[in-house]
């Protein structure tokens, strides 16, 4: 579905979309749908994606973590 410029649902076919900023316009409809995130909320999840890559890191083995890197330089390689 097409959003608008602060991320509003809008109708998808063309007529649907000039009707709705019709009313929007003319007073009818709002325009302040705006779905905003909850900045604790976002906070937490920044939190908790630092600790992620560094916890995992620390419950590989040696082994493992060789296994990882090699996956990945080799798929680094394969793309040039």
């Amino acid at each position: 579905m097409p959003k608008g410029p602060q991320g509003q649902k809008r109708p998808a076919d063309v007529i649907g979309n000039a009707v709705l900023i019709a009313r929007i316009a003319t007073g009818d409809a709002s325009d302040s749908a705006v779905v905003r995130k909850d900045p604790h909320a976002v906070a937490l999840g920044k939190r908790g994606g630092a600790k992620g890559g560094k916890a995992r890191a620390a419950k590989l083995s040696p082994d493992e973590r060789s296994k990882i890197a090699s996956r990945a330089a080799a798929s680094r390689w394969k793309r040039k």
